[in-house]
């Protein structure tokens, strides 16, 4: 079965230093039909301009996924961490018992583009901490690359929830295919460009929610940038 979700359908928070663009019901944007999908809570698509961002605020009792597409964030925490997060970076932060933090655009010029992700952890109260590496563009090139999982592997960061992150940048008229098992349910979500998945015709941040799939099919219509979660459904 293959839900899409169209880019439109998303909600929307946007104020003087913010474009957001909520897939999952997030802040003012409420949807009780769409509330996650699985342990899947957060998907958010954030435009911050120049000199701006969060201030400190707090999380908990959350698995926190940045994935940088253009520009630089530098956060800073509670704890007396701080550090950046660059383009093709992607960084966990498990906020667990509980951690404040800020998240900022430190440049004068340049926009900052990042996919904020959010899981519902399998424990609660984990002690918070980071992670974070950087993935090349020749690495995802026209294959899916595992940069995230529930079980610890080496080059990959690892998450506290049985799920799985995939990222690919396909080159036009590319295709990857993905074997599913019984019980998970896949997210495709496509970042940039137009992709075919299962048949559907998807656009920049248009979605496709599938379950009770063998086989996932993505073929690039334009260059594409695509990520894909495979996760459990017993949620």
């Amino acid at each position: 079965m293959i839900e899409i979700r169209r880019s439109n359908e998303r909600g929307r928070t946007k104020i003087d230093w913010l474009d957001s663009y909520h897939s999952f019901s997030f802040g003012e944007y409420y949807d009780p039909t769409n509330l996650h999908f699985g342990p899947l809570r957060v998907m958010n698509d954030d435009l911050i301009l120049p000199d701006s961002g969060f201030p400190t605020h707090p999380h908990n009792n959350m698995e926190i996924v940045s994935d940088l597409l253009e520009g630089t964030v530098a956060h800073k925490d509670s704890s007396g961490g701080e550090g950046t997060i660059t383009v093709n970076e992607v960084q966990r932060m498990t906020a667990g018992s509980g951690i404040r933090h800020s998240e900022f655009n430190p440049s004068a010029v340049e926009d900052l583009k990042l996919l904020q992700i959010w899981f519902i952890p399998n424990k609660p109260g984990l002690t918070p901490s980071y992670e974070q590496k950087k993935f090349a563009h020749e690495d995802k090139q026209n294959k899916l690359l595992k940069v995230v999982s529930g079980v610890k592997e080496d080059g990959v960061i690892f998450i506290n929830q049985d799920a799985v992150i995939y990222l690919s940048d396909l080159d036009k008229g590319k295709q990857v295919t993905y074997k599913v098992l019984d019980g998970r349910g896949v997210y495709v979500h496509v970042i940039e460009g137009s992709a075919n998945v299962n048949g559907q015709s998807l656009n920049s941040g248009d979605a496709a929610k599938l379950t009770e799939e063998k086989e996932i099919s993505i073929s690039a219509e334009t260059d594409s940038k695509i990520i894909l979660f495979d996760m459990t459904m017993d949620f």
